[in-house]
C-alpha cells in the first residue's frame, strides 16, 4: 500500500516480541506537525543487552523502491546496542519522558515481559532538517530486533512523510 500508513508483523510467528496494535496519524506525517500514536506490544522474554536492531529504509521513486543509505544514523543503519542509545538519549536514573512515564511503559534495558500498551498518545515532531534523500514521499521501513542472533521481533511499516 502506498501513500497510506499500515504496519505488519513479519516475525516468524515464534518472535517473542508481537506488535498487537499501531495507530499513527496524521496520514501523512508532516514534519513539523503532531503525531498521535496508539499501540500495544507483548513480549514473553525479559530482553536485555545487547540487542541489536537492523533497519532497511526504502523511498520510492516512481515505481522502483530503493534503499536509503545510513547517514548520521538516519537511514538503513544497524544499531548494535540499542540499549546502549537509549541511555544516550535518556541518561540512566532520569524518569522517562511523557507519557511514557503515566503509562508504565520502561525506556532502558532491561525490559520485563509482559503487555505494554499506549493509548493515543500526542508527539510534537520538531521542524528538524532531514538529509534531502529523507524528504516528501512514500517510505517502507522493515526493522528486525535480534540478540545474540536469535530473532526478537519484526515489524514492517509502510507510511507516506511530507514537510
Amino acid at each position: 500500500q502506498v501513500g497510506g500508513f499500515s504496519w505488519e508483523d513479519c516475525g516468524d510467528g515464534k518472535d517473542p516480541i508481537v506488535l498487537q496494535s499501531l495507530s499513527v496519524t496524521p496520514d501523512p506525517i508532516r514534519i513539523p506537525g503532531t503525531l498521535r500514536v496508539s499501540a500495544a506490544v507483548t513480549s514473553s522474554n525479559a530482553l536485555t543487552s545487547p540487542l541489536k536492531a537492523v533497519v532497511v529504509v526504502e523511498k520510492a521513486l516512481g515505481d522502483l523502491w530503493v534503499q536509503l543509505p545510513c547517514i548520521d544514523q538516519l537511514g538503513s543503519c544497524t544499531y548494535d546496542d540499542i540499549c546502549s542509545n537509549l541511555d544516550n538519549i535518556i541518561p540512566p536514573g532520569t524518569p522517562c519522558p511523557e507519557p511514557l512515564l503515566t503509562y508504565n511503559i520502561p525506556c532502558h534495558c532491561p525490559f520485563k515481559a509482559g503487555s505494554y500498551s499506549l493509548p493515543a498518545s500526542d508527539f510534537d515532531l520538531p521542524d528538524i532538517e532531514l538529509p534531502s534523500f529523507m524528504t516528501n514521499g512514500n517510505y517502507r521501513v522493515r526493522v528486525a530486533v535480534s540478540s545474540k542472533e536469535q530473532e526478537l521481533a519484526c515489524v514492517k511499516l509502510a507510511f507516506s512523510l511530507w514537510s
